[in-house]
Order: C-alpha cells, then sequence, then structure tokens
C-alpha cells in the first residue's frame, strides 16, 4: 500500500469525522460557485438593472471567502484533536513527524478537492434553475447558462489556496506533543485558562453599553455608533465566554444550596471544564449566528419595506420643477402620452407651490392652495379641506408626524405678505411621499394664496416656489415604463456634485420594480449565505461534540457502573449539551434584536416602516430550527454514549 493510498484509507475511515466538515465546505463551494456564475454573466455584468444587486454578490462572495477560510481552519484543529490517539499511534511505530505532517496535508487536499468537484458540477447543473429564477426577479427577457473559464478558475482557485494554505498552517504551526499526551487524548491536558472578576464584569459593560447606544441610534448618529457598537459587542462578547460565564458559573458553585441539589453537581462541574477551554469556540459561534440572524432579519426588513412601498408612495407620478422651468410643457405632454399609449387611467392635478417666510420658526415654509389640494383628494377619495380665511393645516411628512402635529397650534405670520394664519389641525391622512414636500408645509385657503403677490424674500438667490405635477394611477405598477429616460436623466444628475436640474421626477412604479428586483435578489443571496452561517455554527457544535466523544463515553459507563439510570443518563446529558447549544444562541439573538431596535429608529426617520412583525416570524422560525437541530444531535449524542 503506497503512502498516498493510505491516505485516502484514512478518509474513508474517518467518514464520520470528516462528514460535517466535508458537508459545509460542499456547501460554501457550491453558493460561491453559483454567485460567481451570476457575476460573471455577460447578460447582466454590466447592465442597469443588475448593479446593484452584483455588487452586494461580490461583497457576500468576500464574506464566504473570508468565513470560509477561518472555518477551514478551525475544522482543522478539531481534526487534529479528534484523531490525537491515531496520530499516536503512528508516531510510536516509527512515523516521522515530517511523515506525519504530509498524510495529514494529503487527507486535507482529498477532502477538499472533492468537495470543489462536487461542488462545482451541483453548482453548474443548478445554475440554470438558479438564473431562471433571477431572470424574473430582474424582469430580463433572457438569461441562458454560459460556459467560461471565469467562475471555474475563481472558485478553484479560492478554495484550493484555502485547503492548502490552512493546511500547512495547522500542521506546522501546532505546538508539537509528546505521544503520551497525544494517547490521553487533547482532552486530558489540562488547560489553564484564568478569569477575573474585573474582565468578568467589564464583558456585561461593554455588552450593555452597546444596548444602549442601539436603542439610541438616530439618523444623526448611526454613522458613529455603526462603527462604534460593534466594537464594544464583540470585545464585550468575547469576555463574556471567557471570563463572564466562568465567574457566573464558580460563584453557583460556591452556593451549596445550587450546587449540590440532586445532580446538579456532575453537569456543573463539566460546564467548568467545557466554558473554559471552549470560550473562544463559543464566541466565534455567536458572532457567526448573529451574522446569520442579521441576514435574515434584513431580508425581513426589505420584505416590511416592499410590502408597505404603496402606502408610502400613493402617487403613481410625481413632477417638480421651477416656476420658470421651460421643458416643463414637453415633460408633461410626453408624460400623458406614454401613459395614454399603455391605455392607462389617472388623473392630473397641477399644483403651484409658493414660498414664506414663518414669523413663528423664522424659516421657509411652503404654501398650498386648498382647491389644488382637494383636486387631488378627489382623485384619492378622501374628505376634502374646508379653510376660512386666517386658517390653515399642516401637511403630514409621515404616519407619526399626523400625531405630534395635530397636537400643535401656532400662530404665525408669513412676513413677505403680512398674512396672519392660525394653524391647529393637520390633515389626517398622507398626501405626499415623504421626498416631495418639506418639513415644513401647509394649506391656506385660496383666498389667502391670493394675496401672495410678493416673492419668497430670498428670490432671486433661491427658487421662490415651484411647480408640482402629480399623476395619480390606480394601477401605477404597470406604469414603470413611463418616463424611463426621464428619470434616468434624474439619477444621473444625483450623482453629480450638485444638482443642476430645473426639475425632478419620480415613478413609483419604476422606483418599486428596481427595490423589488434588488429584495428578491438579497433574499437568495441572504439565505445562502445564512444557511453556510448556520451550517458551519451547527458544525463547530459537532466537531466538539464528536472530538471528546471517547471520553466523554468512558465517564458516562463509570456512572451506568454506579447505577445511573436511563432517564438520569437522558437528563444529564440535556443538562450538557443545553448551553453548548443555546447559550452561544441566545447572546445572538440578544445582539441580533438590539442590532434592529437601531435600524427600526433609522427606519422611522426615513421611510417609517415598522418591521417588528416580520423580524420577530424570522427569529422564531429561526428558534424552532434551532431547538429541531438541538434535539437530532442529542439523540444520535444519547445513542452513542449508550454503546
Amino acid at each position: 500500500m503506497t503512502f498516498h493510498q493510505f491516505a485516502y484509507r484514512n478518509v474513508i475511515r474517518n467518514i464520520r469525522i470528516y462528514a460535517a466538515y466535508f458537508m459545509a465546505s460542499f456547501f460554501s463551494v457550491f453558493v460561491f460557485f453559483i454567485y460567481s456564475m451570476l457575476m460573471f454573466h455577460p447578460e447582466i455584468e454590466d447592465g442597469f438593472l443588475g448593479n446593484v444587486p452584483i455588487i452586494w454578490m461580490v461583497v457576500a462572495e468576500i464574506i464566504l471567502v473570508v468565513f470560509t477560510w477561518f472555518f477551514i481552519f478551525y475544522s482543522m484543529r478539531a481534526f487534529l484533536e479528534a484523531r490525537a490517539k491515531e496520530f499516536a499511534i503512528l508516531l510510536h511505530l516509527g512515523m516521522e513527524r515530517r511523515q506525519l505532517s504530509r498524510l495529514i496535508f494529503l487527507e486535507t487536499i482529498i477532502i477538499g478537492s472533492i468537495s470543489i468537484i462536487l461542488g462545482i458540477i451541483f453548482g453548474y447543473a443548478f445554475s440554470k434553475f438558479f438564473f431562471m429564477i433571477v431572470r424574473e426577479i430582474l424582469m430580463l427577457e433572457d438569461l441562458p447558462l454560459y460556459l467560461s473559464w471565469e467562475p471555474f478558475l475563481l472558485t478553484i482557485g479560492v478554495y484550493f489556496s484555502a485547503f492548502i494554505l490552512i493546511s500547512l498552517f495547522s500542521v506546522h504551526f501546532s505546538p508539537e506533543r509528546k505521544v503520551i499526551d497525544l494517547l490521553n487524548g487533547y482532552k486530558n491536558i489540562q488547560i489553564d485558562v484564568d478569569f477575573t472578576k474585573a474582565k468578568a464584569i467589564l464583558g456585561i459593560v461593554l455588552i450593555v453599553i452597546g444596548y444602549v447606544l442601539a436603542l439610541l441610534t438616530t439618523r444623526q448618529t448611526m454613522v458613529v455608533f455603526s462603527v462604534f457598537i460593534p466594537f464594544l459587542i464583540i470585545i464585550g462578547t468575547y469576555l463574556f465566554f471567557t471570563d463572564t460565564t466562568q465567574y457566573f458559573v464558580d460563584r453557583l458553585k460556591g452556593r451549596r444550596l445550587i450546587y449540590w441539589k440532586k445532580s446538579r453537581m456532575l453537569p456543573m462541574a463539566e460546564q467548568t471544564f467545557i466554558l473554559k477551554n471552549n470560550g473562544k469556540m463559543f464566541f466565534v459561534m455567536t458572532i457567526v449566528t448573529t451574522l446569520a440572524f442579521l441576514s435574515i432579519g434584513l431580508l425581513a426588513t426589505l420584505s416590511s419595506y416592499t410590502s408597505q412601498y404603496d402606502k408610502l408612495n400613493p402617487l403613481g407620478l410625481i413632477y417638480k420643477g421651477h416656476i420658470d422651468n421651460p421643458k416643463e410643457r414637453d415633460h408633461i405632454s410626453s408624460l400623458i402620452s406614454e401613459l395614454e399609449d399603455k391605455e392607462l387611467s389617472y388623473q392630473l392635478t397641477r399644483f403651484t407651490v409658493l414660498k414664506q417666510t414663518s414669523s413663528f420658526t423664522k424659516f421657509e415654509v411652503e404654501v398650498f392652495k386648498e382647491s389644488d389640494i382637494n383636486n387631488l383628494l378627489i382623485s384619492y377619495g378622501y374628505p376634502m379641506v374646508r379653510l376660512s380665511r386666517g386658517e390653515a393645516m399642516f401637511i403630514p411628512y409621515s404616519k407619526d408626524s399626523i400625531k405630534e402635529l395635530a397636537k400643535k397650534r401656532v400662530e404665525t405670520v408669513l412676513l413677505e405678505n403680512n398674512v396672519k394664519l392660525t394653524i391647529d389641525q393637520v390633515y389626517p391622512q398622507l398626501i405626499f411621499p415623504p421626498s416631495i414636500v418639506s418639513l415644513n408645509s401647509i394649506i391656506i385657503s385660496d383666498v389667502d394664496f391670493r394675496r401672495l403677490v410678493k416673492p419668497y424674500s430670498i428670490y432671486p438667490h433661491e427658487e421662490p416656489g415651484y411647480h408640482l405635477f402629480t399623476f395619480d394611477i390606480p394601477q401605477w405598477v404597470e406604469a414603470d415604463e413611463v418616463g424611463v429616460a426621464l428619470q434616468q436623466e434624474v439619477a444621473e444628475e444625483y450623482l453629480k456634485e450638485e444638482y443642476e436640474l430645473p426639475y425632478y421626477f419620480e415613478n413609483a412604479g419604476l422606483n418599486y420594480s428596481y427595490i423589488l428586483s434588488t429584495y428578491s435578489l438579497f433574499t437568495l443571496v441572504g439565505l445562502l449565505v445564512a444557511a453556510v452561517f448556520l451550517l458551519a455554527a451547527g458544525s463547530f457544535i459537532y466537531f466538539k461534540l464528536h472530538t471528546s466523544l471517547e471520553a466523554e463515553k468512558k465517564k458516562f459507563d463509570v456512572l451506568k457502573r454506579m447505577g445511573i439510570s436511563n432517564n438520569e443518563l437522558k437528563s444529564l446529558v440535556t443538562k450538557l449539551l443545553l448551553p453548548q447549544f443555546f447559550l452561544p444562541w441566545g447572546v445572538a439573538l440578544c445582539h441580533s434584536l438590539f442590532a434592529f431596535f437601531a435600524l427600526q429608529n433609522i427606519l422611522k426617520n426615513f421611510a417609517n416602516v415598522s418591521i417588528v412583525k416580520e423580524v420577530v416570524f424570522a427569529f422564531v422560525f429561526l428558534i424552532i430550527l434551532e431547538i429541531i437541530y438541538y434535539n437530532l444531535i442529542r439523540w444520535r449524542y444519547i445513542a452513542h454514549v449508550k454503546e
């Protein structure tokens, strides 16, 4: 038997240990290859619809690569521990350490090569189906399966180099141990990891500070907090698992009423050793699980925004331009012509909005005429506005603002024309999208509006007002191709340092198609990335359990000879496994919940969107999956220790 055959048969013999490692590696190669096929597709590589999603797919690719490299490295360390006795026997029989390193390297390359080959084969076979989904999502005419060397070479290069470099690093930089230590196993080597009360408390303090800052996150502070909060949470989580948990268990062991009650002594004593030697693993598992939760939670957030988009944007088309805009007539005629060609019914309302200075705030206020507003409200089917001379009404800019403005009463004067107003009411429905009107917009009677003959005081340095054209379209989703060239022109102008066009145009149907396309593609990307993260997080526990399985079986054999019953054995296993599974998941869940509290605060400022229902549903689904996974592992673990 040659050395290569020996390495191959070693892989086959240890298939139980390699199974989780192989599946996680295979699935990550599978996902990476599919993303690569889409990124390099000639039909969407330079397309406008594909630009934003593809950018995020590149980000997903980078995250997958970084995480996979770390995962392979961790897996290698677990395998070395699981096969310690086997290595000791080989060394005792005369194998040189250089030969042992070569053996481990060959086994890793065999597993890596198989996972790469099968991942690419299954990935390419699945690509056609994946392209069919993406074609519908991005509303492309065709997205055929293609054959190119780029995705194949990228996938093979990334993952083959990962297996080579990490296997070499794991073997050559691992501390050398005596044969007797290897025979006893890694778990019997005492690892001194001291904890301190100061670090234990600091871990909790850092996490609490991060949570408080997350609750206080606003639109103004989100940039600074988005950098500062993760730093606090990561450091705090590390200290929590390396010091805080050990300190907590140590304090419990000092309380005899708790520690000595029934069979608690055995699992608590074992937890001391588990927490001491696996703190870093629990930390990594928590961070990985948090990333998976955040990926799925973000998808739920996008789903919430998508489902509420029509409520936030009640108008199909909006055209806003300067009073002296020379292209106004041509643009409006073109939009009307396109709507009529598509046979879409619409209600066109023209507004003349004037700017004035309020004596109450000393800032500008946008003034709408009562009759113009009523023309739009008729098409909505909303109650009309009735104002007398000297009366005014707030225009709400969000649903929350309706409650806030309803409590206000303002006595003001429009200074340019000395028009006195009493504003003590707000219209009870959203009339315009938040992006169209300012936060300080009011409706006045036609009589008062005719008195606004003098322009805004800052004119001509700033426009004295604007014309607003609104198209209320019942089938606004079908109007997504109306004014595409005009919206493209506006979008390109926004990319410049200063917006210089005398007009602005927005097509809600076209924006919705972009949002829906991006969200749907994010769903595919996010779910696959989250699946890789969750699979790897579960694999960490799998590796640890199977690494110490033989030693644990001996412990339970001793307990069975002492007379422990099957029910007591199951109870003991449950108490041992529960913290290993649900402590990292619980901490990850808390991190994610506070992250979405911060996101909810930000979204309320931007779009007044609630994501509570979607996030709760996503997290409940994940918890159910974790409970199923826990019971499956617990069932197999009990079966092993009973053998």
